[in-house]
């Protein structure tokens, strides 16, 4: 895919960066990264940083930080998530979601909506522990978990306690499932997917996944990444929330 154009921007120039918090609507087909770089370059900042990344087909809020709000980046990661997404049954892959290779197949046929709802509430709402998937940024050895993936290795992960506040059945289909979950922060909605499709005996994996929450952030509030090319320098600072919005 080729670069957006913005990226081709001038680099930041000298002078004060302003300070708060940005809400991007992230598209789909780019990496978090590739948004904070736009934004540096757009507007010619120093400092930008982000409150918890997307994965590059994941849409929806991504929490930037600019000037001295990267020294909160711990605070912006800290609240509780919330997403919808797509669970796909009747396969697994080696990702856990649509992005990768199918390693095994199933008949989804026989789960109804009464046995995916009795399944999570059992299973998937409360505490609940995860392994972390092998695509995944966590270091093993200091090396991330998604480099060893990419040359087709895999090694042991221990498994996380996370917290799923709530996982709602918003629209019931065979193969496909819209669903909207809260859930605390290091929680693998990929991981969920594929562990309820292996709970039902069929494989399952993540078909689509938008974040509308991040903490006290909606993505109702965020700006889409397009119109945020088109913002005049001079007018950022109207978008920026306060860094008081961590505190």
């Amino acid at each position: 895919m080729p670069a957006p154009a913005a990226f081709a921007a001038p680099r930041p120039a000298p002078g004060s960066d302003p300070d708060g918090v940005l809400l991007v609507d992230k598209p789909a087909g780019v990496t978090s990264s590739d948004v904070v770089v736009a934004v540096r370059r757009m507007f010619r900042l120093k400092k930008v940083g982000h409150g918890g990344t997307l994965d590059p087909q994941a849409t929806g809020l991504l929490v930037l930080l600019v000037g001295r709000g990267t020294k909160l980046s711990s605070a912006a990661m800290s609240g509780d998530k919330t997403y919808e997404g797509t669970l796909r049954l009747g396969a697994a892959t080696n990702t856990q979601d649509a992005e990768g290779e199918v390693v095994s197949r199933g008949d989804p046929s026989g789960v109804t909506r009464e046995s995916l709802e009795a399944l999570v509430a059992s299973d998937f709402t409360g505490d609940i522990f995860q392994v972390p998937p092998m695509v995944s940024a966590i270091k093993v050895d200091g090396v991330p978990l998604y480099r060893m993936a990419r040359k087709g290795e895999e090694v042991e992960r221990e498994p996380r306690l996370v917290h799923v506040f709530s996982l709602r059945i918003d629209e019931f289909g065979v193969p496909d499932t819209r669903f909207t979950v809260r859930c605390s922060k290091g929680t693998y909605v990929r991981t969920l997917c594929h562990d309820i499709g292996a709970k039902l005996g069929c494989g399952g994996h993540l078909a689509s996944l938008r974040r509308i929450r991040s903490g006290r952030f909606d993505v109702a509030d965020a700006i889409p990444l397009d119109a945020l090319r088109s913002l005049p320098r001079a007018d950022l600072p109207s978008r920026l929330l306060p860094l008081s919005v961590l505190l």
